[in-house]
């Protein structure tokens, strides 16, 4: 069985994921990173350059390619269960859906401290990528991650350790 992350942006997929697949001995593979290399550029290129169809386009066939795989964690871009088509391929192939649920106020601080933020994520809103945006993002997201997710964890006030050790039991 697999483990798909979903989230937001900040929730810590990508560093939980990491250690999820240390800890159960399988491969990491995060959509983003595999959407860049396709593309040979950023995220935020894509968007600025091709815009959000061409990104989501590029990431569905991703998805495509990850969901037949076994045995392996993922950490899912932030909007890819906005395509019900994601979700459907993944739930096909049997993999584990988790929600990382964060406050607002919180993925507000770790994108903020996140260096690379500037570099590889774009704005998802005019509010520019600050608290405003992640509260409009999530309020139309979080019906969703709901809708897609097997099951759910509040990750607001614990270590990616901490995550990893509730997701092992969770799954």
């Amino acid at each position: 069985m697999s483990i798909v992350l979903i989230g937001y942006r900040g929730s810590g997929k990508t560093t939980i994921g990491k250690k999820l697949a240390d800890r159960l001995w399988q491969p990491f593979l995060d959509t983003d990173d595999l959407v860049a290399k396709k593309a040979g550029k950023s995220i935020r290129a894509i968007f600025e350059q091709e815009g959000e169809q061409r990104f989501r386009d590029l990431e569905s066939a991703v998805i495509r390619d990850v969901a037949k795989q076994s045995e392996v964690v993922v950490a899912l871009g932030g909007g890819a269960v906005l395509r019900q088509e994601n979700v459907r391929v993944l739930r096909e192939n049997y993999h584990s859906l988790v929600y990382l649920k964060c406050d607002p106020h919180e993925l507000h601080r770790r994108i903020q401290s996140d260096p690379m933020t500037q570099q590889t994520r774009p704005s998802l809103t005019p509010f520019g990528g600050g608290l405003e945006e992640i509260q409009a993002v999530l309020a139309e997201r979080e019906p969703v991650y709901r809708a897609a997710m097997t099951a759910e964890l509040d990750v607001t006030h614990l270590s990616p350790d901490e995550a990893m050790v509730y997701i092992t039991r969770l799954v």
